[in-house]
């Protein structure tokens, strides 16, 4: 893991960091020939390419009855793990709820209109891991924002369902399953297949042949993000415990080898603490040989003179998590303006997030946080801008509407209202 005071050096690592990519040519050539099988042959090319890489030929729907049975070989401890996430990430999503708004100037009313998205596709991993939380973070959104049809596309290696994911499909109520992965599942959602209906967004993680397949079908239908490698970036001084920093910083470590984790402090102290630490640590995890790969690549110990230094070094870098273990963490919040989710205080390390705190885990990366948000309610809506003129209003806009339109040679707008007005 490097240790960085120089500006120069990290400059470099910066650089480093920002050519973390899932933009392959080789990969892109791949995943295009897939779209385009699937957008020609549908249900056929589905079945092929799930018999090559998911290894079964089972119908592509799941049942509900096959869904419910499955989720019912979860323990009881699981299942209220499940029931308890799901409450409170629902209430966090209730609050973003928008409505729509109006208001009136004489015979003039403006305002917008915000309704649901009728169909949205939610992929969840299913292939190396799976993750339940995925299906939480993903759907409960569209739900909350009144999406009346979810269809989710989870890949079963030699088709076999997981059955927490069950567990939390059943426990949202979800209807629509299919047992299709990879970029052939969003190629599916994108288009439509004769089993598939196309959707109108589709969200979720996957890998890199599922993030590339979203990038090439985006404008066919939206999508929420292209998410990259995970990432976490620890502000700290000398009032944090150290055994907490190298746990939340091995936390995005075991992800895998392209996972970044970055301590920023300006403790001298610290950092040779977190080293023993980290060190202590990897010897008990069973991804050890993935979090040393990822902290040799892309781990970092940057010290700093001053937490305002921190801070400016944090708007930088625009992390997907930010942690702020300082003596004062709300103090720095002002300072902070680029981040997935900011974490304030010792006893809130960034698993807290990804599981059961309420707000999204699906963040932006690879410094997108300049201009990204977490997903939301807000990502499910669409809205319409609403314009009602009377008589009156329109004699007081139409001189402005005449004039601005004649400037840029649009003499048929111009024309819209001089009609108007002679009649």
């Amino acid at each position: 893991m490097q240790i960085i005071k120089d500006k120069k050096i990290f400059e470099k690592f910066v650089k480093k960091l920002q050519k973390r990519s899932f933009s392959e040519p080789k990969i892109e050539d791949s995943v295009r020939k897939i779209l385009n099988d699937i957008k020609k042959s549908g249900d056929k090319a589905l079945a092929r390419y799930t018999k090559l890489f998911d290894k079964h030929s089972l119908p592509l729907k799941i049942g509900k009855k096959e869904i419910e049975k499955k989720a019912k070989d979860i323990s009881k401890d699981v299942f209220n793990a499940l029931i308890f996430a799901e409450e409170r990430i629902r209430k966090f999503h209730e609050k973003q709820l928008e409505k729509s708004w109006q208001y009136q100037e004489g015979d003039i009313i403006l305002g917008q209109i915000i309704r649901p998205l009728e169909r949205v596709g939610a992929y969840v991993p299913g292939g190396k891991a799976s993750y339940p939380s995925t299906v939480l973070m993903n759907i409960i959104p569209a739900q909350v924002a009144g999406v009346k049809e979810i269809a989710v596309c989870v890949p079963t290696p030699n088709g076999e369902l997981n059955p927490i994911v069950c567990a939390a499909l059943s426990i949202l109520g979800i209807k629509e399953v299919y047992r299709i992965g990879g970029a052939q599942a969003i190629a599916a959602m994108a288009y439509g297949t004769e089993t598939i209906k196309k959707v109108d967004k589709i969200v979720g993680p996957g890998n890199i042949y599922v993030a590339t397949a979203k990038k090439l079908v985006f404008g066919e239908v939206d999508i929420d993000m292209i998410a990259g490698p995970s990432e976490i970036l620890i502000i700290a001084d000398n009032s944090a415990n150290p055994a907490f920093v190298a746990a939340d910083m091995l936390s995005q470590a075991e992800h895998d080898e392209m996972a970044c984790s970055i301590l920023v402090t300006n403790s001298e102290q610290l950092v040779n603490s977190v080293k023993k630490e980290i060190t202590k640590q990897l010897k008990k995890l069973p991804k050890a040989s993935i979090a040393k790969e990822s902290l040799k690549n892309f781990g970092a110990i940057i010290i700093v003179k001053s937490l305002q230094e921190a801070c400016n070094i944090a708007n930088t870098i625009a992390p997907e998590h930010l942690e702020v273990m300082t003596e004062n963490p709300e103090k720095l919040l002002p300072l902070l303006k680029n981040a997935g989710a900011i974490f304030l205080g010792q006893f809130t390390p960034e698993p807290i997030g990804d599981y059961v705190a309420g707000p999204n885990h699906t963040l932006p990366t690879s410094g997108t946080a300049r201009f990204f948000s977490p997903l939301g309610v807000y990502d499910f809506v669409k809205k319409s801008s609403l314009i009602k003129v009377g008589e009156n209003g329109f004699n007081k806009l139409a001189p402005y509407v005449e004039v601005l339109a004649t400037l840029e040679g649009l003499h048929a707008h111009a024309n819209t209202v001089k009609v108007r007005k002679t009649t």
